[in-house]
C-alpha cells in the first residue's frame, strides 16, 4: 500500500531544475545535502557556481563541485566592497529562464539581492525554490515557492549511548510553530473539522515558504503534528490505494 507523504508536497509536479549557487554566500561543505533537496523537487539538470574563482575563499568548493559536476563560472570583482557574482547569476538566469530548457530554479544564497530574481521567476508560473541561512532577508525567503534554511541540513550528531547519563530534555525550539500551524489549518480544513496532512503542509508552505519540521526538531511534518498530542490529533484513511493522512484540532 502506498503512502501519500507529507515530505515531498506530493502535488508538486517533477521539474527539471537549474541550481544556480552564489558561491560568496553558500557553504561547500553542505553542497552534497543542497542537492538532495533540490532533488525532492525534480532533476537538477544545470549546475552552475558563481565566484571570484582568483580568490582564497573559493579553494573550498573546487573539489566537491568536481565531484558533483558543477560549472564553475568566474566573475571578477572589479571594484573593492562590490559583489559583482549576483549580477553575473541574476543575468544568467534570465538567460536559462528565456531558454525554456528547464521548468524549475533553486537559489542558493542568503543575499537579498536575489530577491527580484525569485520573484522574477515565479511572475512566469515557473518553480522556484531558496536555499541560504537563517539571516536570509524574509523579502527573498517570501518570493520563493519553497525555501530551506542551511542550518537544516548539517549532519545530526551521533547521538550519545544510553548507558551514558545524560539530560533528556527536547531543546527548546526556537520559535512556537502552533500559530503557523494553525493557519494552516484553517485553510486545509473540510466541513468535518478534519484537514489532509498533505493539504495542511501546501498551506504552510503558501504561509512561509521557509517552514521546516526539522526546525522544531523533527524531520516530518507527521512527526511534528503527532509530537503535538495536546492540540492535534491524526488518524489514517484509505483512498484509491494510498493511505491518506488526516489532522483534527482538538478544543
Amino acid at each position: 500500500m502506498r503512502a501519500m507523504t507529507d515530505e515531498n508536497l506530493t502535488n508538486l509536479p517533477r521539474h527539471k531544475i537549474a541550481m544556480l549557487i552564489d558561491g560568496d554566500n553558500a557553504q561547500s561543505s553542505l553542497l552534497p545535502q543542497m542537492l538532495v533537496e533540490a532533488a525532492r523537487y525534480g532533476q537538477v539538470t544545470v549546475r552552475r557556481i558563481y565566484g571570484d574563482w582568483t580568490t582564497v575563499n573559493m579553494n573550498s568548493w573546487k573539489e566537491t563541485l568536481n565531484f558533483h559536476a558543477f560549472q564553475p563560472i568566474q566573475q571578477f570583482r572589479y571594484t573593492i566592497g562590490k559583489n559583482a557574482t549576483d549580477s553575473a547569476m541574476i543575468i544568467d538566469a534570465m538567460d536559462i529562464l528565456h531558454s525554456g530548457v528547464v521548468d524549475g530554479f533553486c537559489l542558493v544564497s542568503s543575499d537579498s539581492d536575489y530577491t527580484r530574481l525569485a520573484t522574477r521567476i515565479r511572475e512566469t508560473g515557473i518553480f522556484v525554490m531558496g536555499i541560504g541561512e537563517k539571516k536570509t532577508p524574509k523579502p527573498f525567503v517570501n518570493a520563493c515557492d519553497v525555501f530551506v534554511y542551511t542550518e537544516n541540513l548539517v549532519p545530526e550528531k551521533k547521538k550519545p549511548r544510553r548507558s551514558q547519563k545524560t539530560n533528556h530534555q527536547k531543546p527548546k525550539s526556537e520559535a512556537d510553530p502552533m500559530p503557523l500551524l494553525e493557519q494552516a489549518f484553517d485553510m486545509a480544513v473540510q466541513e468535518d473539522g478534519w484537514a489532509r496532512l498533505d493539504l495542511m503542509g501546501n498551506a504552510l508552505y503558501q504561509l512561509d515558504p521557509g517552514f521546516d519540521p526539522r526546525t522544531y526538531g523533527q524531520r516530518q511534518l507527521s512527526r511534528l503534528i503527532k509530537s503535538l498530542k495536546d492540540q492535534f490529533e491524526m488518524k489514517s484513511q484509505e483512498m484509491d490505494g494510498s493511505t491518506l493522512f488526516l489532522v483534527k484540532m482538538k478544543e
